[in-house]
């Protein structure tokens, strides 16, 4: 997704819901809808180098038509939007001009990418079918035209990218599209292979993945591993620790409706990272210990400045049952848990980190496990 704010977003593209008019032409055998174009005297004038095309999703359930509303009104106040917005049953909405720099993944990325894509969220499974095909067809047929190979997230500098490389290889803090693909279904792996070869007019797959013969399964050897956690409370004390999690008071670390600032986590076994970023610093060095009587190395925070997200990261001990650390958080500014989060980015959601930047963190929820318990 581009670099937004997505309840922005949200209330942005609702607004929009009944604007616009359809004229499409026919374009390399896809419709594409032109009617949120920009102008010839709009956006970026600078060409790109042909190494990547790039592949987003919007991060919002929201149909694409009101997404390509929304950037081609807002380009410039938001400095984000891309070339193309697919959604809506299949249908491709083009915002910015091919070819030149769009503005969805940071610089480098801009600057390489002669499309960029993007894939509007639904909850509809007939209708993700429809958008999904559109999508990989669109990426792949995008990387041919420009001659960039079609294999996604190799280790080589060109080729089809998702927001996610970008971020792990040179900027930024976006999963995209990993989550929103895994909620309908759509594994890494399945999604390199689709765009690899495409789909028939049909919907096909034009060369299906072999089905592998199953493995035996492994003997399991899953132990049980125990939490512990507290917030110290801004301006207060450390409050009482939480193993694991809960209901009621006991289910969390924080106090509701207050602001806190240092942190810190301890597992019983295998070993665990964590950072906090603070409103006033922004992301802080990860911690490996938990003392908090030790607010150099033992906590993760700074007293007197306010933490709005943290990142969590469990280590199995060789030769165990794979687990991860699921967590979530609540803040200040809004009602109920945001979304859940896993430390290897598995969840669909908020995956790289809990919170909502901005907005103090006022109650915290941890687990380990092989599967999320909320």
């Amino acid at each position: 997704m581009t670099k937004l704010n997505k309840l922005k977003w949200v209330v942005a593209i609702a607004a929009a819901f009944f604007v616009g008019t359809t004229f499409a032409s026919k374009v390399s055998a896809a419709t594409i809808n032109n009617d949120y174009a920009l102008g010839s005297n709009q956006g970026s004038s600078l060409r790109t180098s042909n190494n990547v095309i790039i592949a987003h999703a919007t991060a919002v359930y929201a149909p694409a038509k009101n997404v390509a509303i929304y950037e081609n009104r807002e380009w410039y106040n938001t400095g984000a939007y891309v070339q193309y917005i697919v959604g809506d049953g299949g249908k491709i909405y083009r915002v910015g001009a091919e070819g030149y720099q769009a503005w969805g993944a940071g610089s480098w990325a801009n600057a390489n990418a002669p499309v960029q894509i993007e894939l509007a969220q639904t909850y509809n499974n007939a209708e993700f079918r429809k958008d999904y095909v559109a999508y990989v067809n669109l990426l792949r047929s995008s990387a041919i035209k420009y001659g960039i190979p079609t294999n996604v997230d190799s280790s080589a500098w060109r080729g089809v990218k998702s927001h996610l490389w970008i971020t792990n290889h040179v900027w930024g803090d976006h999963t995209d599209p990993y989550g929103y693909l895994a909620s309908h279904g759509i594994t890494k792996a399945q999604f390199a292979h689709n765009v690899k070869y495409g789909f028939s007019s049909s919907g096909n797959n034009v060369n299906p993945a072999p089905t592998p013969t199953p493995k035996p399964a492994k003997p399991t050897n899953k132990k049980a591993v125990h939490v512990t956690y507290a917030l110290h409370q801004k301006g207060k004390k450390w409050l009482s620790p939480v193993k694991d999690f809960s209901s009621g008071s006991n289910g969390f670390a924080g106090v509701p409706n207050s602001v806190h600032d240092m942190l810190y986590i301890k597992v019983n076994r295998g070993s665990i990272k964590y950072r906090v970023h603070t409103k006033e610093d922004g992301w802080l060095p990860w911690v490996h210990k938990a003392n908090k009587n030790d607010t150099v190395n033992g906590v993760a925070g700074i007293k007197g400045h306010t933490i709005d997200g943290v990142q969590i990261v469990y280590t199995t001990p060789k030769g165990e049952t794979y687990q991860q650390a699921y967590y979530r958080s609540q803040t200040t500014q809004r009602a109920n848990y945001l979304g859940t989060c896993a430390d290897n980015g598995s969840v669909s959601g908020y995956d790289s980190w809990a919170g909502v930047l901005g907005e103090p963190l006022d109650r915290l929820q941890i687990h380990i496990n092989d599967n999320s318990k909320y």
